[in-house]
């Protein structure tokens, strides 16, 4: 009898044990399947913040060169520049046109010199260097192939690029314009260089990349970014060479990092704008390199990282859930040993499996919301397309409110001014489409998402509503020493009655850049 109870037990027991090796293995199992979701969800939000920084400081470069060529083109339209290169032995047209020059001169950052010259090149006014009015600035074949240059872009600018100016042996962007006569032949051309000084300093000014240590609040906000200890170069693809570096002594010279100097070699005879990313090793310490072709110049602009900052939050949660999986072994070996103590330590596994359950909650709150302006982010806006209902009978109005220039309101009034102006956007739809979902879609660009029921609200409610928030939007926001931005929106509306998708953001992209900047009571509407 007695050992029929000892056998009763053990078997008990054994029963018990497998049990607990079944539940280990499922919580194994479970650790290992959350760690790998949520380190590629991560991995991949900080290779999309990379790539995000990373094209929009090339953007900044972008529009610092295409304002250059703009303000060139101006001043090759100015008739004081007509009149002297179509009588350029005439002294009171030059001293006109010398005047002019100089005038033109002032309201340009960061110029070294601005001219008009002969189609051969002999100057005939000059912003700043008077030695050279009356000298050419080239001759022979060099004199052929700049005409040619020039010649071939029309009526456009002939940008040479990024130089070292032999003038003053600053980096300078080097730009040539046409100027032709009634026959419509070139009677002359005129010049600018524009240092890189100011380019520079934007691009240490704004977040990620940055170097402006002097700033202690930018240091401060720099010292939580994964971006911290980031920095960034430009390489020119043809020959290789450094346009950019943050050791000054190296700009100019041939690349010396292999895996850069091959990827100026994949794009050397690129036509197309790219982009990319590639992880490479300098100095014994690997980087994650973030990169923009820009075609049109030949310039491949990269912001680089070390590999360990970009990726931080995915082997902090690495780290945590692996403390955690260790945690669950200990106490689940505890239980194992100790069966008289199973139901507290049950109590405890439920505790932890609770708290993990509200970690995830909060990774996934953080993965789904815009941090700066607390609106739903372009990942949350594609899982809310999945599960809409949107059909013709409950149709759906999709609203684009995008910024006009705000690179530019970033450059000239600063990141922080910026960042000011996309957070009273949210706040002003919040304000007008109360309890809607509200997306911030892109750097610029915010998407309100208003369902029907029963056939309200109406196309002319919407678009009242739609007016009423631009007209909110548009209200100056005032910048302490710099006076204040005169924000401008583009502005577009889609009622959908099909299911809908993440394309109708391409849908209302397409309508704002067709019809432009918004006016008031003529905002585009189309139904779908």
């Amino acid at each position: 009898m007695a050992k029929d109870k000892k056998k009763e037990k053990k078997k008990s027991g054994i029963s018990l044990n497998l049990v607990l090796i079944f539940q280990l293995i499922i919580m194994l199992g479970l650790v290992l399947a959350i760690t790998k979701i949520i380190s590629l969800r991560t991995r991949e939000n900080s290779d999309a913040h990379l790539k995000m920084t990373t094209d929009e400081r090339a953007q900044v470069i972008l529009n610092y060169v295409e304002v250059s060529e703009r303000q060139l083109k101006d001043f090759s339209k100015a008739a004081q520049v007509a009149e002297l290169l179509e009588d350029p032995d005439n002294e009171e047209k030059t001293q006109i046109a010398q005047k002019f020059t100089r005038d033109f001169a002032l309201d340009i950052p960061y110029l070294e010199g601005l001219y008009i010259s002969k189609w051969d090149t002999t100057v005939l006014t000059h912003s700043t260097m008077m030695g050279s009015i009356g000298k050419a600035t080239r001759t022979g074949e060099k004199l052929v192939q700049l005409q040619d240059a020039i010649t071939n872009k029309g009526n456009n600018v002939y940008n040479t690029g990024i130089i070292m100016s032999p003038a003053s042996g600053q980096q300078i962007v080097s730009m040539y314009k046409a100027v032709y006569g009634a026959n419509g032949k070139a009677i002359g051309l005129v010049g600018m260089g524009i240092r890189t000084n100011g380019l520079i300093n934007t691009l240490d000014r704004i977040s990620g990349a940055n170097k402006n240590e002097a700033d202690k609040e930018v240091q401060a906000l720099n010292e939580q970014s994964a971006l911290k200890n980031a920095f960034y170069y430009m390489l020119k693809a043809e020959d290789s060479t450094y346009v950019f570096h943050d050791n000054g002594d190296k700009v100019g010279q041939a690349v010396d990092i292999p895996e850069l100097k091959k990827l100026c070699e994949e794009f050397a005879d690129k036509k197309e704008d790219s982009n990319g990313q590639l992880e490479y090793t300098d100095g014994g310490k690997t980087y994650v390199s973030s990169y923009v072709y820009i075609a049109k110049y030949g310039w491949l602009f990269m912001i680089n990282a070390p590999k360990s900052d970009v990726y931080s939050l995915t082997y902090a949660m690495r780290m945590f859930l692996g403390a955690f999986g260790i945690i669950v072994i200990v106490l689940t070996a505890v239980f194992f040993f100790i069966n008289k103590r199973q139901e507290r330590i049950n109590q405890k596994l439920v505790s932890t499996i609770a708290k993990n359950a509200q970690t995830r909650q909060s990774l996934n709150t953080a993965m789904f919301k815009d941090v700066l302006t607390n609106a739903n982010n372009r990942v949350s806006f594609a899982m809310d397309m999945e599960k809409a209902d949107v059909s013709a009978a409950k149709p759906c109005y999709f609203m684009m409110f995008n910024i006009v220039g705000f690179s530019e309101i970033n450059t000239r009034y600063g990141n922080d001014a910026g960042d000011r102006l996309l957070v009273r956007t949210v706040e002003t739809l919040n304000d007008i489409f109360p309890d809607r979902a509200v997306y911030r879609t892109g750097s610029d660009e915010f998407v309100v998402m208003v369902p029907t029921e029963n056939g309200q609200p109406a196309p002319e409610q919407v678009l009242n509503d739609v007016n009423t928030a631009f007209r909110q939007l548009m209200v100056p926001e005032k910048i302490d020493n710099l006076g204040a931005i005169y924000p401008k929106y583009k502005i577009a509306v889609i009622k959908r009655s099909g299911e809908a998708d993440t394309a109708v953001v391409s849908a209302l992209k397409e309508m704002t850049n067709r019809t432009g900047e918004a006016t008031y009571g003529m905002i585009d509407y189309r139904e779908m």
